[in-house]
């Protein structure tokens, strides 16, 4: 069975204000066309579908449009991850078209896809993003005995249940599809915290027993542990400059007779590269970074004083800058920033904002502007306050 293995997808993401879409609609064609090139028989879809519970409605359109396409030459189960709602991502689910199967309801964890190939049938189990405190009841043995409050108790009893229901098919080959943080991958800096209780992952041993296991939330594609049977696909684009490095794929897993399984990594295509430049507003003007023009850049701009006009003269150079800051070459070591609370002198908040923004504390003169600036602001708020 060729099985291809993706996720995270995060519909209707935005990266530092740009719309992903347009991006992520040319990623959905891709992947599409691939699907049919290769003749996949099974596509599955490892959660964080969309990037909020309630997505915009382009995003809700974009992926009925997908799984319409996908599901005329290939079966499709998804599972919800933590960003997205399993209800509502799940709605419809019981009506849904056997092609097309959304698997969301964690107390039919143990009830599988059955997906037929030359070999026999593959049971596909999906196991949506657990979260500890809204499942810990219902997944425990003992309903007055909940499980331990964390991913690893949670994903440990879904796979148990699995592994029960795996038993009394005499052999069938298994696929799981789960969206967790499993121990041993490495997380990058755009993918969203799902610690609860102090714990957040789940020890690859709670996979054991399974032919190939396909996981979402990671967004960087990668294994876990030996072998290739427990994968993170990763995410389809660069959803930060944090992953800029990363070499965006999907999966193609084939599935032997007997279970065995062979890996192909796809890359994916990549709308717009991620760049992070950084020289004088000279440099920036002179060319010297003109093969970047096209790419999502993050601009800092080194000179000592501030530029006249900065944002707009980048933005002559790089129309697609995404964030642009002044950081003079010569301001030294960065000093440790202070926590802003409701105690702090709003004054010395200022000044260190001048500071960082110019590379030099205020002087005297500035410093009572400030003063003077901030005595009048609280003024205005008595004076309106009094009305």
């Amino acid at each position: 069975m060729r099985i291809l293995h993706t996720g995270d997808w995060h519909l209707g993401r935005t990266l530092l204000g740009a719309d992903l879409l347009e991006h992520q609609a040319a990623f959905t064609d891709w992947l599409v066309d691939l699907v049919r090139d290769r003749s996949v028989d099974l596509v599955v879809i490892a959660g964080d579908v969309y990037d909020r519970a309630i997505p915009p409605i382009d995003a809700v359109r974009m992926l009925s449009r997908v799984l319409e396409r996908l599901a005329e030459t290939a079966t499709v189960v998804l599972t919800p991850g933590n960003h997205d709602s399993a209800a509502r991502l799940g709605f419809g689910a019981g009506v849904m078209d056997r092609r097309v199967r959304i698997l969301a309801e964690p107390a039919r964890i143990a009830d599988p896809v059955l997906v037929d190939d030359a070999d026999g049938p593959v049971a596909v189990y999906g196991i949506p993003y657990l979260h500890p405190d809204l499942t810990r009841y219902a997944l425990a043995d003992v309903p007055d005995e909940p499980l331990a409050r964390s991913h690893h108790a949670v994903v440990q009893a879904a796979t148990e249940r699995i592994r029960s229901d795996l038993a009394l098919r005499g052999g069938t080959r298994s696929v799981v599809v789960a969206h967790a943080f499993v121990g041993g991958a490495d997380p990058s800096d755009s993918e969203q915290d799902i610690r609860v209780g102090g714990v957040d992952r789940v020890a690859e041993s709670v996979f054991d027993g399974f032919d190939y296991v396909a996981l979402g939330h990671l967004h960087g594609p990668q294994r876990v542990g030996d072998g290739g049977r427990i994968r993170y696909a990763g995410s389809p684009l660069a959803f930060s400059f944090g992953e800029r490095h990363q070499q965006k794929s999907v999966t193609i897993a084939e599935l032997d007779a007997a279970g065995a399984v062979s890996v192909e990594l796809v890359p994916a295509p990549v709308p717009r590269r991620l760049v992070d430049v950084r020289g004088s507003i000279d440099d920036i003007e002179s060319g010297v970074f003109r093969a970047d023009a096209d790419a999502w850049v993050r601009v800092a701009v080194t000179d000592t004083v501030h530029p006249e006009r900065m944002y707009a003269r980048v933005k002559d150079h790089f129309p697609h800058a995404l964030a642009i800051t002044h950081e003079p070459a010569d301001r030294g070591p960065a000093s440790v920033a202070r926590a802003v609370t409701a105690t702090s002198d709003p004054v010395e908040v200022a000044a260190d904002f001048v500071a960082f923004a110019t590379g030099a504390a205020p002087d005297d003169d500035e410093h009572a502007v400030l003063t003077e600036a901030y005595e009048a602001a609280v003024l205005a708020l008595q004076r309106e306050g009094d009305r």
